[in-house]
């Protein structure tokens, strides 16, 4: 590893320059209006794996191309799957960015760019790292299958579709994802477990049209009133939804969990100022830990209904509506969830009223064995990379996927994040450490050295 290493270092300067590279595509997916420069990012990116001498193809899907590579296979070695995107969120608002989004800029030890953590920066550690074995030693100690593609941004379409086409050419024994965070400045972790989700839409229309809240109001009924009360049932005054049987098939908490999430050093002042409010709210019994990354939760997403402009306007509202989302953990079913939420909503539509919940989406809560032999190689890494082992976390967010992955592959995942909490994903000023970046390519190097001593059985 020695050689390696030298070489990680001999190429630093090169690194950050090819990520400045891609960092000036402006490879936005969500508006379509940057087609040219999704089909350039995806050449780049094909461009690098090829020039490792990998098996590539760029493939052409229902929606963003692809990018699909392949090393040769290592006999009694596991095959892995590295997932990535290189399609990245738009820019806006503009005026509050520091230096053009689009024109990747070096201060204080950051690069700062639309798309530097989220997910170029991270996505390419692991293209570096496989480039370091090929150039130092020959060949790499595991196979690696890379599949990166252009719609992470917008739903993940294309590539979903290609999975559930292309199952026996993915087959791997594990997915490796760097799109996440540390625990902290300094404290690298490994994510092991993903909230689901379920998300609705309500929408409840009374008259034709806005009446006078004077003349109509206590005659008809006014939806905005009938929303609040609804959607107020649906959690009480300690946290705990109302949903007829939510709690059911929550997999709780062991204690080795708690005990794990206690020990890491987190300072709920610290938490709140910089989130700017003067206190904090959940389910009783459990820390702030427990409740954002293991405890299901419910929360309006937005909310609307009659007149939003400046001054008074005394109307009844003709519809009101709202988003909320449920937040699940294993092994709670979205489809569960939203039968049981309908046969509690239906009974309490005031008269007058017609209702309509539209189901938007939802996944499934996946939690990753501590225990497994891939975990534990990408703890030994992970301290080689970062200097310091990492903790365990769990995280509150979902990332749907991993849930594609565990669906139609039958594998797990190991979620190793190199950004930080406060790297502006998805807002003005995005930044990628560059520390961190060569941190993740050393760690990346190292992970494949570690996995290739695991043993697995030969794939026919």
């Amino acid at each position: 590893m020695a050689e390696l290493d030298r070489y990680l270092v001999e190429q630093r300067e090169r690194f950050e320059d090819e990520l400045c590279e891609l960092l000036r595509i402006a490879s936005v997916s969500t508006d379509g209006q940057h087609a040219a420069e999704i089909r350039q990012a995806g050449e780049w990116v094909a461009a690098q794996l090829r020039g490792l001498g990998l098996a590539t193809e760029l493939i052409d899907t229902s929606g963003n191309p692809v990018v699909y590579a392949q090393s040769a296979p290592v006999a009694g070695a596991p095959v892995v799957l590295v997932y990535g995107h290189y399609d990245v969120q738009p820019p806006d608002p503009l005026g509050e960015w520091i230096s053009p989004p689009f024109e990747p800029t070096r201060r204080n030890g950051n690069l700062y760019a639309r798309g530097a953590t989220d997910d170029k920066g991270q996505m390419l550690t692991h293209i570096k790292s496989a480039e370091a074995w090929i150039r130092t030693v020959g060949r790499l100690p595991v196979q690696l299958k890379f599949l990166i593609e252009g719609e992470e941004e917008v739903g993940s379409r294309g590539v979903t579709d290609l999975i559930g086409q292309e199952a026996e050419r993915l087959a791997c024994d594990v997915v490796v994802i760097s799109d996440s965070c540390q625990f902290g400045p300094g404290q690298p972790a490994i994510t092991y477990g993903l909230k689901g989700l379920a998300y609705f839409e309500l929408r409840l229309t009374g008259p034709r049209q806005d009446l006078h809240s004077g003349t109509f109001g206590g005659a008809v009924t006014n939806p905005a009133n009938g929303l609040t009360r609804m959607l107020a049932s649906l959690i009480n005054d300690v946290g705990r939804v109302q949903v007829p049987g939510f709690y059911d098939d929550v997999v709780p908490l062991s204690d080795r969990e708690r005990q794990q999430f206690a020990s890491l050093p987190f300072d709920e002042s610290v938490f709140m100022q910089r989130l700017g409010v003067q206190g904090l709210a959940g389910e009783q019994g459990y820390t702030t830990l427990e409740r954002r990354w293991a405890r299901p939760t419910f929360d309006i997403n937005g909310i609307w209904g009659g007149y939003q402009g400046a001054g008074s306007k005394t109307v009844l509202p003709a519809r009101a509506g709202a988003k909320f989302s449920f937040r699940l953990v294993p092994d709670q079913d979205p489809d569960k969830i939203r039968r049981a939420l309908r046969e509690h909503l239906e009974p309490l539509c005031p008269p007058g009223i017609q209702m309509e919940l539209i189901d938007m989406h939802g996944a499934r809560g996946i939690v990753v064995p501590l225990d497994s032999p891939f975990m534990q190689a990408a703890a030994t890494a992970i301290e080689q990379g970062f200097g310091r082992p990492p903790v365990f976390i769990r995280e509150g967010g979902s990332i749907p996927i991993v849930n594609v992955f565990h669906e139609l592959l039958g594998v797990d995942t190991l979620l190793l994040g190199w950004g930080q909490d406060d790297d502006n994903t998805h807002s003005p000023n995005e930044k990628f450490s560059l520390a961190d970046f060569h941190r993740g390519i050393r760690t990346s190097a190292h992970l494949w050295h570690a996995l290739g001593k695991i043993e697995v059985e030969q794939r026919a």
